[in-house]
């Protein structure tokens, strides 16, 4: 791990991805060369100086609410989805350890031949010895979101900022492909968030950073240099706090 912390303005950060960026283009599943390509992102950033903590998502392999508009029971699909995120982790691991990045794989749901149970103190003490954590599994409860999963264990592990990485650069008041007059916002609370009903995340990860006082910032994560950017504090995407 690089000794350059100096440059970088948070110690720790949790990075929030959506299981579509572990995707080739139009086709569903893992591309293991796109989950190099996640991977030599995030090394950018853990070369700072950075401890970096992962949670990913799962829609390129599963989403819950598919199979419950056909008839599946809730909590079903959500631990499927669960599961999925596992796989997921496994691939950015492999990426991560072939570029020589040390990382773990840790999970809600235990599954003890293939990742870590999800301890908490053990997720930081990885951090601290400059191994990257990918927490997987969401929350291991149904109901709850990935999204809902990043900013708890944002919180848990003591991370400094949430990074929302999207394909867009920042949060519009309207869909920007659709509209190309939609207005960008640098900066925005997270209760004008909720009013606007702006997709940033669901209602309930908006909240749980609103009553904990934690900031996040949703930023283009395929924009180039834009995740090192916003972590030496520079003006990048849209920050979100009280």
């Amino acid at each position: 791990m690089s000794n350059d912390a100096g440059t970088a303005k948070y110690k720790r950060v949790l990075i929030k991805l959506s299981g579509e960026f572990m995707q080739a283009q139009g086709a569903q599943g893992i591309d293991p060369a796109q989950a190099t390509r996640l991977a030599s992102n995030i090394k950018k950033v853990y070369d700072l100086g950075v401890e970096v903590a992962i949670v990913i998502g799962a829609g390129n392999i599963w989403r819950g609410n598919i199979g419950v508009e056909r008839g599946m029971d809730q909590s079903t699909a959500d631990h499927m989805g669960m599961i999925a995120t596992v796989m997921n982790g496994l691939a950015l691991q492999d990426a991560f350890t072939r570029m020589g990045v040390p990382s773990r794989v840790q999970t809600a749901i235990e599954m003890n031949k293939v990742a870590e149970p999800y301890i908490r103190l053990r997720a930081i003490r990885h951090l601290e010895k400059g191994r990257i954590v990918i927490l997987t599994g969401g929350t291991g409860n149904p109901y709850f979101t990935t999204d809902t999963a990043g900013v708890l264990r944002c919180m848990e592990i003591n991370a400094e900022l949430l990074v929302k990485a999207t394909k867009v650069d920042g949060i519009y008041n309207d869909d920007p492909k659709k509209n190309p007059d939609a207005t960008r916002f640098d900066s925005i609370t997270f209760i004008e968030a909720l009013n606007k009903g702006l997709k940033v995340m669901d209602s309930t990860a908006l909240s749980l950073c609103m009553d904990n006082d934690l900031a996040m910032i949703v930023l283009d994560f395929w924009q180039e240099g834009a995740l090192e950017q916003a972590l030496r504090g520079e003006t990048i995407g849209t920050y979100i706090s009280n």
